[in-house]
């Protein structure tokens, strides 16, 4: 059992081992038979225990597959629908088995030769796609969107403040802040942490009912942000905020990071998958005047994680990233033409991600892959038709890609019952292993802020499932109101 996955024995001891654990995942997912397994965190801690114990040699593999197979919540499921968690494509999975048995790191070029070459083209194509002129941009694949917005608030405190940050830190008596929406990612006030900002240093901009940030509060911030002797830095304008879609007013807020001259970042890890869809990609009209963007494919992509791509409009502002390591990319070896990726992340050791993007880019092409799009876009508003038509049930705002909030409201209870009403009904719902639904909450303070979530990114899930999966809620909500009134 220690053959290798690589070299010219590679494909013949993999071929067993990959029937075993096709056959392994088939018996997992017909012992679910839902979406996740029915019980309690601690009951499927136990069933992972057992299992751990009692795998040992050959049956390992079997064993343990069967298990995550059966402990999956699974987005392929059409009750699987709470987080940007996609079902990735069959083909997609098929050729991130290819980067796993080859393993190249794409830190030094004697490490990945085509994948090196490969993931520059492929990078050329998404930033022609976001509108920059590709022989100007430059970017990275990353682990997703948490370290995108990192790498674009990183570049906009070291291209916007005085000297040189990433040498010297921060210069003495500056007050440098982040501008985003109130409904942008936590990530971002992770990243002035680290960036030695202080999450303090975000400003938090009021959105509208559809969370989308407000022009006018933008404005009104930046400028009191400079009045009070703050450094704008950056502004973060959010394409396809978490739990709504929402779209961020991106010309408007490139004309406000302008005129304070400050780093536009859009943070597009969601909202991204727009403009794969003839339909969807205006919403994103003004994306190609950001300094940064951030994607994510791992969510409407259909990719496998992580399949997070940042990308930089001009790319000598990537100059504070640039790092010589002379076992990686020595002076000499760049010179006689063999490159780098090196300074292009925060990682070292990094897998050839941008090769699954590659092989579905072909396989179904922008075309394609907008189909898929504007399906799920197409099951959202079929969803909030549904709820619309429930008694029961209230919805928050019309979606606006694939994304729906909404609440199980019956009649006569105050807001905070409601709220309690919601959280308990899910919670059922995940035990029982009938659905995965989400739960979030509004902006604002105070009960009647809780939400329910469906986040729809199967584009095989049919009107009717999601139709069914609608009546569960309705039906878990029943069975909870039955409970606290007895």
């Amino acid at each position: 059992m220690d053959a290798l996955a690589g070299g010219a024995g590679g494909p013949g001891a993999l071929a067993p081992l990959l029937a075993t654990v096709l056959d392994a995942l088939e018996a997992g997912i017909v012992l679910r038979a839902g979406p996740l397994p029915a019980g309690s965190p601690a009951e499927i801690t136990a069933l992972v225990a057992d299992a751990l114990a009692g795998a040992g040699g050959r049956d390992a593999l079997a064993r343990l597959t069967e298990l995550l197979a059966y402990g999956a919540a699974d987005p392929a499921d059409p009750a699987c629908a709470a987080h940007l968690h996609c079902p990735p494509l069959a083909v997609a999975a098929a050729a991130d088995l290819a980067v796993s048995a080859l393993n190249p790191s794409q830190d030094s070029w004697d490490q990945a030769p085509a994948a090196t070459a490969l993931e520059t083209a492929v990078l050329a194509e998404l930033a022609a796609l976001v509108g920059y002129e590709p022989q100007r941009a430059a970017g990275v694949l990353t682990s997703g969107g948490t370290e995108s917005n990192l790498m674009g608030l990183m570049l906009a405190r070291d291209q916007k403040l005085d000297g040189i940050v990433e040498l010297d830190g921060i210069p003495a008596g500056v007050r440098p802040c982040i501008l985003a929406s109130e409904a942008a990612h936590f990530s971002v006030q992770r990243a002035a942490a680290l960036l030695g900002l202080g999450e303090r240093a975000v400003v938090p901009v009021a959105v509208d009912r559809q969370l989308r940030m407000r022009e006018d509060e933008l404005e009104r911030a930046m400028a009191e942000a400079s009045w009070a002797g703050r450094t704008p830095v950056a502004v973060v304008a959010t394409a396809g905020t978490t739990d709504t879609g929402a779209v961020d007013p991106l010309h408007a807020a490139a004309d406000l990071a302008g005129r304070y001259g400050a780093w536009l970042h859009v943070d597009a890890a969601y909202g991204g998958g727009a403009l794969l869809s003839d339909r969807l990609a205006p919403l994103l009209d003004g994306i190609a005047r950001a300094d940064s963007v951030s994607l994510d494919w791992h969510k409407l992509g259909w990719q496998p994680a992580a399949a997070g791509i940042f990308l930089v409009r001009r790319a000598e502002t990537y100059v504070s990233l640039a790092r010589r390591a002379e076992y990686l990319n020595p002076v000499d070896d760049e010179r006689a033409g063999y490159p780098s990726l090196l300074g292009r992340s925060l990682r070292t050791t990094r897998r050839a991600d941008a090769f699954k993007l590659a092989v579905t880019l072909r396989t179904l092409g922008r075309d394609g892959l907008g189909r898929l799009v504007d399906a799920c876009h197409d099951l959202a508003r079929a969803a909030a038709d549904a709820v619309r038509a429930e008694p029961l049930l209230e919805l928050h705002a019309e979606p606006v890609l694939t994304a729906l909030l909404f609440r199980y409201r019956p009649p006569g209870l105050a807001d905070q019952a409601v709220d309690d009403l919601n959280g308990q009904l899910r919670r059922l719902l995940l035990r029982s292993g009938r659905a995965v639904v989400g739960r979030t909450e509004l902006p604002g303070e105070g009960p009647g802020r809780v939400r329910l979530k469906l986040t729809l990114l199967n584009p095989h899930t049919t009107v009717g499932e999601v139709g069914a999966l609608l009546r569960d809620v309705v039906g878990a909500g029943r069975k909870v109101a039955g409970e606290r009134a007895g």
